[in-house]
């Protein structure tokens, strides 16, 4: 073990409350249970109550079908989570598989629970007078039945699930199993190492970790051009089949979103590039390069020669955005600082750290990056991580426990109101890196400041450019995918246009034609589109904090209430219940409006640097 991996002392997650191990008996139990659960649910599904009186056999219905869809739930995420952190463990990958088979008899359930709605559309009304407190449910009964109306036959859905094991979701699986076992022979690193070391302060670092990362991926470039093109032409005929006219189209509906808010947030987004661009070209001055090349991107600024350090009171004398943290003070950190939030926050973030709900150890065979993974039959959460030291490790730490503490407000709810859309879902997370972030700017100043302020830039530029990168990307898959098969040339071609149309003159001609292959969220059939949420939740988190810079103790109520809309109601309706109109490009201006004051802040930074 490395030096610093001794000091910094990440930890493994405990997995063992949930169920003691992939075969012990508590998960066997599990597995039982389900089949039972599964077998009430079919039988109630075929009894004649449901058409002499349909409010009641509802009631009794969605009791079964919520115990259910919970239990599922909980098993597949603990089984995807003991794969993640070990992506050759033959044991794991059978559970997952195991599951994903049992997931085509949850889908056909759903499926048929959602015709049977679809029948009954027009007693739904006497249902919520019969039972006023399933009020709550409308908009999820409703969406349910406009999804109804995006299903083949019952047989071809039953087909196309079942192929989807070893169709889609094994492409899925290919690109993460080469991408989370790949290594240079050269230094021994794994991939994900080396994509670690675009945080690297030396440039030749970066550059040659870079070079050595392209190279991987070229290796493995037909196996990635094949997992993609056939995931994405299959997504093309089954929307297609389903009446869905784009992908876009369904992305929208499962995000519960209008696309008159998309258009507002894209348009923002794209008139705020020449600022982007102004901003890589500031940062490659405080690098003292020419140009930002892609591998720059992450890079941190250097303290100038003349600079003396600060004394930090809780850190001694290094500077937070440039020490080595180790896991223990990451933690103390967060705590402190969602307790300066809210007690509640504060107390969630303990209860994770001290039950051991989080994996934030690098390893080979483990998964890059991050998430955050619940099992609402549990009530509880886990998050996984990679954790080297560095203070973007800390406030990625803080994005993914906000991703918790989403689940943490919702998690006694019915299980359908747990299940909230990812836009919603990334406002949580972000909102816990602000309020890192917000902090750490009210402590420093001189160079110091305007390092985190560059971090936070790069976030921004992170989420707002490369975001819409990915999202033009995407959409041009999509659209030449559905006239042709596609190349790993392709692919690298399309990745080129999308980022010379977003980074434009802002980076050198340096870029990453094979980030494509990098992301693996285009490779998870379930989640086209994966992109445009992120910048949802940057810029609504943003609009979130400065009311809370205004209301102060009295909107951690207001936020948490906020979260136990999330999975009942539109985006538009949950944030109009907040006091916003998100389909307005002016509301997403004003986000971008706080990087737009950040930046000037830097750019006089660089200018005094020159006197």
């Amino acid at each position: 073990m490395k030096k610093t991996e001794l000091k910094i002392k990440a930890p493994k997650w405990d997995l063992s409350a949930i169920y003691s191990s992939i075969g012990g008996e508590d998960y066997l139990l599990a597995l039982k249970n389900l089949e039972k659960s599964f077998a009430a649910m079919q039988k109630r599904l075929s009894d004649g109550e449901k058409d002499k009186d349909f409010p009641a056999w509802l009631k009794k219905t969605l009791k079964i079908h919520n115990e259910s869809g919970a239990l599922y739930h909980s098993l597949l995420s603990y089984a995807s989570a003991a794969y993640t952190t070990d992506t050759t463990n033959t044991a794991y990958l059978n559970a997952v598989s195991v599951l994903q088979e049992k997931g085509l008899t949850a889908k056909e359930l759903d499926r048929s629970f959602r015709a049977v709605l679809t029948a009954h559309a027009q007693e739904l009304d006497k249902f919520y007078t019969s039972f006023p407190q399933y009020e709550k449910y409308r908009f999820i009964l409703e969406e349910a039945v406009k999804a109804q109306k995006h299903q083949m036959s019952d047989a071809e859905e039953s087909v196309a699930n079942d192929l989807q094991r070893f169709g889609a979701d094994a492409w899925s699986r290919l690109q993460e199993q080469i991408i989370s076992n790949a290594v240079d022979t050269e230094t021994g690193k794994t991939f994900n190492e080396l994509r670690n070391e675009a945080y690297a302060a030396e440039r030749t670092v970066r550059k040659t970790a870079y070079e050595k990362e392209t190279a991987l991926l070229k290796q493995n470039e037909i196996a990635f051009a094949a997992s993609l093109n056939n995931l994405k032409a299959a997504t093309i005929s089954l929307n297609k089949r389903r009446g869905w006219k784009e992908a876009i189209e369904r992305s929208l509906f499962e995000c519960r979103m209008s696309r008159k808010t998309l258009d507002a947030l894209i348009g923002a987004m794209e008139d705020a590039l020449p600022m982007w661009r102004s901003y890589m070209k500031t940062k490659a001055k405080l690098l003292g390069i020419e140009k930002c090349a892609f591998y720059d991107i992450f890079a941190p600024l250097k303290a100038p020669q003349n600079k003396t350090k600060g004394t930090n009171p809780e850190h001694g004398s290094e500077p937070h955005a440039e020490k080595v943290w180790t896991f223990n003070e990451a933690k103390k950190y967060i705590i402190e600082r969602f307790s300066s939030f809210s007690e509640d926050m504060g107390t969630f973030a303990r209860h994770a750290f001290e039950h051991n709900w989080i994996d934030a150890q690098v390893r080979r065979g483990k998964v890059g990056g991050a998430y955050c993974t619940d099992f609402p039959f549990h009530k509880v959460t886990r998050v996984l991580s990679n954790f080297t030291g560095t203070f973007s490790d800390v406030t990625t730490l803080a994005h993914e426990l906000g991703h918790a503490y989403h689940g943490w407000c919702v998690k006694d709810l019915d299980y359908p109101q747990t299940l909230y859309p990812m836009t919603l879902a990334e406002t949580a997370s972000i909102f816990a890196e602000t309020i890192v972030m917000k902090d750490q700017l009210s402590k420093t100043s001189g160079f110091e400041r305007a390092k985190l302020i560059e971090m936070h830039l790069s976030d921004g530029n992170q989420v707002l450019v490369d975001i819409l990168c990915r999202f033009y990307f995407e959409r041009s898959v999509f659209e030449e995918r559905s006239k042709s098969e596609l190349s790993a040339a392709d692919f690298c071609r399309l990745m080129a246009k999308a980022q010379n149309d977003t980074y434009g003159n802002g980076l050198s001609k340096e870029r990453h034609p094979y980030m494509w292959a990098v992301k693996s969220h285009y490779y998870i059939p379930e989640l086209d589109f994966y992109n445009f949420p992120y910048a949802f939740g940057q810029l609504f988190a943003l609009a979130l904090y400065a009311r809370f810079e205004k209301e102060g103790p009295s909107f951690p109520e207001v936020y948490t209430a906020l979260l136990k809309d999330t999975g009942s109601y539109s985006c538009e309706t949950v944030c109009r219940k907040a006091g916003f109109n998100i389909e307005s490009k002016d509301f997403w201006a004003q986000g971008i409006r706080v990087f737009a004051e950040e930046l000037k802040e830097l750019k006089a930074y660089a200018a005094s640097l020159k006197k």
